[in-house]
């Protein structure tokens, strides 16, 4: 198959596995023209049956998926061209975790940065994380920008590590290291990051081999949570938190500070909460 000309994403597959890697300067956020291309290739790889696996990673080391691209709060219409097809009762973020939750392959990321907002919510939609010692790390900062979660974390994280762990994640709003994350159970396994690809490609090319309809069973039996009731609460109270004239400040206030340069986004945390 030849693969549609991506301006965000690096794609190659072999051996049953598909290897998207990230790639969008300076710090990989979630912008429009990534979104697209996440959307686009997630649809086209559900129709590739040659494809079991598809592995997540990031052509930058610091940063796998940065956020959501706070500068869009001056084009709020930026996402309305992705609205005509989304599932009922989703937004348009949601909906990205949702297309990924259900893909019929099975999907990996390979962690060896930074994960936060939009960004770590697409890391909870995945089948399995994979994470750097050291490197990798995974933070929820919209209360530090005066609003909640809106693209799923607030069901997705909940999910994963409970709800006493998932509050702290959202309100606490710290950047969690790996070691944390796997004790957490939000990634699979923290490893040290000069093994972290070398044990993805293993896992994967292994899933990949399993003999024909042993990953479409598995997963058929696996049940996904219905997260369908709780993605509406998250869509209402994302919504109702991101009209306060806060959020607006502590955006705006965020991206003159430094927020989405490689300097800012090294301690985001700090930065925002530098701003009151």
């Amino acid at each position: 198959m030849t693969d549609h000309a991506y301006t965000t994403l690096e794609v190659s597959r072999a051996d049953g596995v598909a290897r998207v890697t990230l790639d969008n300067p300076p710090v990989n956020v979630l912008d429009v023209a990534m979104m697209g291309d996440l959307r686009h290739l997630l649809g086209s790889l559900a129709l590739d049956e040659t494809v079991r696996v598809i592995v997540f990673d990031s052509a930058d080391p610091e940063f796998f998926i940065a956020h959501v691209d706070m500068s869009l709060i001056d084009s709020p219409d930026a996402f309305d061209g992705f609205t005509a097809d989304l599932p009922p009762g989703v937004n348009v973020f949601q909906a990205l975790g949702e297309l990924l939750r259900h893909q019929p392959q099975v999907t990996i990321v390979e962690l060896a940065g930074k994960a936060r907002g939009g960004g770590a919510e697409f890391v909870a939609a995945a089948d399995m994380t994979f994470a750097a010692v050291g490197r990798a790390g995974l933070g929820q900062v919209e209360a530090l920008m005066g609003i909640v979660p809106g693209g799923g974390a607030t069901q997705l994280v909940t999910h994963r590590v409970g709800r006493n762990r998932a509050l702290e994640v959202l309100l606490g709003a710290d950047l969690v290291d790996a070691r944390t994350a796997e004790l957490y159970g939000w990634v699979n396994r923290a490893l040290p990051a000069d093994e972290l690809a070398a044990f993805v490609q293993r896992t994967a090319l292994n899933i990949a081999a399993l003999p024909e309809g042993v990953v479409a069973a598995a997963k058929r039996a696996v049940p996904l949570a219905d997260l369908s009731e709780g993605l509406l609460r998250e869509h209402d109270a994302w919504t109702s938190t991101f009209v306060r004239p806060d959020a607006e400040r502590l955006v705006r206030g965020g991206l003159a500070a430094g927020a989405q340069t490689r300097e800012g986004e090294r301690d985001l945390e700090g930065l925002l909460r530098g701003l009151g």
